[in-house]
């Protein structure tokens, strides 16, 4: 018996599309028996019966459960008492009919789930089953569920890299696309991190595991993927609550409408046929699928764009929201130095200026080094007599020339600056700063195009972060930020009537992101505290992924509300034509039927909006 348990389990959806099928072309069958004038051999042997055992019987026995053991009224129970009423009619067709297309209904539901899911699905498929594990100069395979943090790891071309980690020998490019939705590969060497499920696309490279392989972006990615149906949204169960409230009603709806007719009629058989027909049309089959399978489209398609969303009640908050706080390093800022301007104040050249203070960075691994190698594209000198200075520069010798590069006070454009000098002679400047993000100043635009007020906050002094919130256009900044204040600035907002959604990455936005109606994590490789403290999370950096999020949220509410409308009026309007007799118990059933499936597609069309 237990044998036989698991191999439903297993293949209970399989067997549910067969019985689906065979039922509908025994329907089809009993269609024609009836057209072509065989009624009396569909009486004897109704093809319809099949659709009923294979269909219906499922279906009453999930409404006996759910009232015997949860006290739960569901359309399950409205469906049922519709089938025994049409089989005591006689009305097989139309029992079939009922059960066939509610299972129909099902399985698109389902269908529309699973398609929502294989965003991702594509996340489980890019976690390595094993790694290659580097010891004492030795290789040997392990599963990659066995590397712990501190373990070396070496990824050969082609292969994916199974934990987060630091490079520590070798070079090479990574596709990240798959994480990250970058298009072109990105250029890794020593000292760079690469994060789990990205391809090492050239050369050997060794790895310091940075995390175990269960700890991994990965693997965290993956987590909040799957609790995604884990909570139902505020509207889903309100949906339930008004479904169970519409088989009060109809049952009602019946009982009167076929007391009224028998008794005006003289004929209580035709009362009794009328008060099925109610009953199969009122069932609120639509009503309850429009809201599901509307969010499980809508989570499909945040997760094609890389969005995870952990629930439907996170997609609804997001799509009321009013007000998008955004953390500023690492948010909307690169949050790691580069070179913005390089000012020659000498006959030297931006470009030579560059190359000479790189060429003396180039062992340095300070940020600022780091930011000026990366700006140089001409190459490097040989240098001589580095020295270094501690707390104000470092000193060289370029053949016979003497030159020193340390920071100058200054900076009113929220710039650090870094002189190149030759002997006493200031050659220029070079301007760092933490920059912006692409795409940053269009998103403020587009939040403003959707009515949604920015702010940002910062632990940065108010001069950097003036002037970052002028060149991106920000409402509102507030400076000096600690994790406590950011919480502060939330629940002001939220005390005034507005709606927050916050946007941050690291682990000073845990407390707002949790505070705020809907948080939302930047980055795959973020802080696990920002990404466990959030509702939903991009995966890549995209900042155009901030707009989409709150035209998918609020697309989805529509789509709900919209669903909602059709499957109510087509309820309506089946119980008036049932109670005037213009539909009688075969095509009510087709028609408010149709209404199920009609909802269910105008939902599976969600997938494929561009938001």
């Amino acid at each position: 018996m237990e044998n036989i348990s698991t191999w439903y389990q297993k293949n209970g959806d399989r067997l549910r599309l067969v019985f689906v099928v065979i039922s509908g072309a025994c329907l089809f069958v009993s269609l024609l028996l009836g057209w072509t004038g065989n009624a009396s051999l569909a009486a004897r042997c109704d093809p319809a019966w099949a659709a009923i055992v294979l269909c219906g019987v499922p279906i009453v026995l999930g409404a006996i459960v759910g009232l015997v053991r949860d006290y739960d009224i569901t359309a399950d129970v409205l469906v049922a008492l519709a089938l025994i009423g049409s089989l005591i009619l006689k009305e097989f067709f139309a029992a079939g009919e009922v059960a066939f297309i509610m299972q129909v209904g099902s399985i698109l539901e389902d269908f529309t789930s699973e398609r929502a899911k294989k965003g991702i699905s594509r996340l489980i498929k890019l976690s390595p089953q094993k790694a290659n594990l580097y010891e004492g100069g030795l290789v040997r395979i392990v599963d990659a569920a066995q590397v712990r943090q501190g373990d070396i790891i070496q990824v050969l071309a082609g292969e994916a890299v199974p934990v987060d980690g630091k490079i520590i020998r070798g070079c090479t490019s990574v596709d990240q696309s798959a994480m990250t939705g970058e298009s072109v590969p990105a250029e890794k060497n020593a000292g760079d991190l690469v994060m789990s499920g990205t391809i090492n696309q050239s050369g050997v490279i060794l790895i310091e595991a940075m995390k175990s392989a269960e700890d991994s972006s990965l693997q965290r990615m993956i987590r909040l993927a799957e609790s995604a149906d884990a909570q139902k949204a505020r509207i889903v169960r309100k949906a339930n609550v008004w479904a169970a409230w519409l088989v009060v009603i109809s049952l009602a709806t019946a009982i009167i409408a076929g007391i009224v007719i028998g008794r005006a009629s003289g004929d209580a058989w035709l009362g009794f046929e009328r008060a099925v027909t109610v009953l199969v049309v009122f069932c609120p089959c639509a009503f309850v699928l429009a809201t599901p399978t509307a969010i499980s489209a809508g989570i499909g398609n945040a997760s094609r764009h890389g969005v995870l969303i952990q629930s439907g009640e996170a997609l609804e908050r997001m799509a009321g929201a009013s007000v998008a706080v955004f953390d500023k390093t690492g948010t909307l800022t690169k949050g790691k130095p580069v070179v913005v301007k390089v000012e020659s104040l000498s006959d030297v050249e931006s470009a030579e200026i560059v190359r000479i203070a790189a060429s003396g960075e180039s062992e340095s691994t300070h940020p600022f080094a780091r930011a000026i190698v990366d700006y140089n594209k001409n190459g490097l000198y040989e240098i001589e007599n580095h020295t270094t200075a501690a707390g104000s520069g470092i000193s060289f010798d370029i053949g016979e020339k003497h030159y020193f590069v340390g920071k100058v006070s200054g900076g009113t454009e929220g710039s650090s600056l870094v002189g190149v000098h030759e002997g006493e002679k200031l050659l220029g400047i070079i301007h760092i700063q933490d920059a912006v993000k692409e795409g940053a100043r269009g998103m403020m635009a587009d939040l403003k195009s959707l009515g949604i007020r920015s702010a940002m906050l910062t632990g940065d002094n108010e001069n950097v972060a003036r002037i970052v919130a002028e060149t991106l256009g920000v409402d509102d900044f507030v400076a000096g930020c600690s994790p406590e204040d950011k919480m502060r600035f939330i629940k002001k907002q939220e005390s005034e009537g507005h709606k927050v959604a916050m946007f941050g990455d690291g682990v000073n936005d845990s407390l707002a992101l949790r505070s705020a109606f809907a948080g939302i994590a930047m980055g795959g490789i973020g802080s696990d505290v920002a990404i466990e403290s959030a509702d939903a999370v991009i995966v890549h950096d995209n900042l155009d992924a901030v707009p989409y999020l709150f035209r998918i949220a609020r697309k989805t509410q529509r789509r709900i509300t919209l669903n909602l409308c059709i499957s109510m009026l087509l309820n309506f309007a089946a119980v008036f034509l049932a109670v005037t007799g213009v539909l009688n118990t075969v095509w009510g059933a087709l028609f408010h039927n149709c209404g199920s499936v009609l909802v269910v597609i105008s939902a599976f069309l969600l997938l494929f909006s561009e938001g």
